[in-house]
């Protein structure tokens, strides 16, 4: 298929292949930021094909997999309401909360309906005046200008039985704050090219100068991704440390003006907390003042919820790079997509996912040989 298959050319893929292997000398760390690279990377065996020196590690690019448990028990709590229909993507249908997930409260009566954009949800409003209709607001930048017109809609229209939950998070705070951590081993970064489309790599910048790490704007197709490891790889070995753009197709240095002018017109950049990681600042999305009406949360006065992570799920750990999935003893064992302990297993841009449905049964066997090893 054209625009597909040559990303995916296998001629071209060993040239990259053979050039990462050319420039390397020294050993490094990358981490692949969107968890859509992440699948490609596992589904594909990019990380095979590499050097020893070049590990990929994986971070918090999945917006469902750092969508904090308590907020996931907030929308559980309003979709339960008998005003309520509640509508929402598909993939968040089955993540966990504390004690059960949104497909439970649809199995139970609520009306919890699949939608394939917010402004669905806008219409639904419409045609059931006698309910309040809430739309499940979650993504990166790549998501915010579909639901930020959602809401503009909706106020220019006169709809007020719409409103949203929002669980927006932003990427540039995602990755100052890997790099903050005393943990942190990464050398450099993939970023994602989708959220540059809309939001343009700028921000990108005074990361790259303050941390000197190369940070290298990167598709989601095999070809892409050996482009943007040999960039980066390469930027490593000069001793430099910039903000290069590998996905020049769709990405432009500003990004989408009109795009970015309706998300700072409907949102304001707000504290959030990610799912294992914790609380970063200015890492989110909130409703501005004019749009607060339309603020679900406040709405249905579900503010106040807390919830904890279950102890035996490392999915923070996998969302920061310092682990893999296959280093969690509840991987394919308690924990499988049917019955997840975490979003990173019920995503299907989830690393814990990607590995079950590629190397689960890679992962069993070195398991069971170093079993019988010991």
């Amino acid at each position: 298929m054209k625009y597909i298959d040559e990303y995916r050319d296998g001629e071209l893929a060993k040239k990259l292949t053979a050039a990462i292997h050319s420039v390397t000398k020294g050993k490094w760390t990358l981490m692949e930021v969107c968890g859509g690279q992440t699948h490609a990377i596992v589904k594909f065996g990019i990380d095979a094909l590499l050097p020893e020196g070049v590990e990929l590690v994986h971070g918090p690019g999945c917006p469902v997999c750092v969508t904090p448990l308590e907020l996931i028990d907030k929308a559980i709590a309003i979709a339960s309401r008998p005003e309520v229909i509640f509508c929402s993507f598909g993939d968040m249908l089955r993540v966990p909360g504390s004690e059960k997930d949104l497909f439970m409260v649809k199995a139970n009566g609520g009306d919890v309906r699949i939608v394939y954009s917010p402004l669905d949800a806008v219409k639904i409003a419409r045609e059931n005046p006698e309910k309040e209709v809430v739309f499940f607001a979650v993504g990166f930048e790549t998501t915010a200008p579909a639901n930020a017109m959602a809401v503009w809609e909706a106020k220019q229209t006169g709809v007020k039985n719409f409103s949203i939950l929002v669980s927006h998070v932003l990427v540039p705070p995602a990755i100052e704050a890997v790099l903050s951590s005393p943990e942190c081993r990464v050398n450099g970064f993939l970023a994602a090219g989708h959220v540059c489309t809309i939001m343009g790599y700028t921000e990108y910048f005074p990361i790259a100068e303050k941390y000197k790490v190369p940070i290298v704007v990167t598709g989601f197709e095999p070809v892409d991704i050996l482009q943007g490891i040999y960039m980066c790889v390469k930027q490593l070995e000069e001793g430099r440390h910039e903000v290069e753009n590998q996905y020049a197709r769709s990405v432009r240095r500003e990004g989408n003006v009109p795009a970015r002018s309706r998300i700072e017109e409907v949102f304001r950049i707000v504290p959030r907390k990610w799912r294992g990681v914790g609380e970063i600042p200015e890492s989110g999305l909130g409703l501005t003042e004019e749009y607060a009406a339309y603020d679900a949360e406040t709405k249905f006065d579900v503010a106040g919820y807390t919830a904890d992570e279950p102890e035996e799920c490392i999915s923070g750990l996998v969302l920061q790079g310092i682990k893999k999935p296959a280093e969690c003893s509840a991987f394919g064992t308690v924990c499988t997509p049917e019955h997840p302990l975490g979003a990173t297993m019920v995503s299907n841009e989830g690393a814990c996912a990607a590995y079950y449905r590629y190397r689960r049964d890679e992962i069993r066997m070195a398991r069971a040989a170093s079993k019988g090893g010991n």
